[in-house]
């Protein structure tokens, strides 16, 4: 009796899940090229530059991983890695980091994201976008104030716009 209601079972299954079993095991992602990411982090970079700061930028690609970094002669030596967390943290939450500076602020409910390894809450962490999809992120560190970082990144993605397919 178990062997035959064990294919039932599994014919029925089978045919409620319909579409869904014909669908691809695959998924194709668009990312930034190494090109595209090194544009942008000089772009951000002479924008601080013309601003005054040293800083240094990371332009992460959409797992958060480092494509491009520039350091400015005197940025200091956290700024590297503080810039590539920005980064990071842009994409990993799908949300820029001035936005989550602000939400998980202590007494917010999602105050315990600043715990984790690695996350920034501080602005410089700018999402790159293009058709609707996050393809990256760049983070800018050593600038006065988030906003002040936040602007340059801002330039070096404004520099790759017209490259990005929208």
């Amino acid at each position: 009796m178990r062997t035959l209601l064990a294919p039932a079972l599994t014919a029925v299954l089978l045919a409620a899940a319909g579409p869904a079993a014909a669908q691809s095991a695959l998924h194709s992602v668009r990312v930034l090229t190494p090109e595209a990411a090194t544009k942008a982090a000089q772009a951000a970079l002479q924008s601080c530059r013309a601003a005054g700061y040293q800083v240094a930028v990371a332009v992460v690609d959409r797992f958060g991983i480092a494509q491009a970094m520039l350091r400015d002669r005197f940025a200091g030596p956290h700024t590297p890695q503080t810039a590539t967390d920005k980064g990071w943290t842009a994409v990993s939450f799908r949300t820029g980091t001035t936005e989550l500076a602000a939400a998980t602020q202590a007494g917010q409910p999602s105050s315990g994201i600043r715990h984790l390894p690695r996350f920034v809450g501080v602005g410089g962490g700018v999402l790159i976008e293009a058709g609707g999809s996050i393809v990256g992120a760049v983070g800018v560190s050593g600038a006065p104030t988030g906003a002040a970082d936040d602007a340059c990144a801002k330039a070096g993605i404004a520099a790759i716009r017209d490259e990005l397919e929208m």
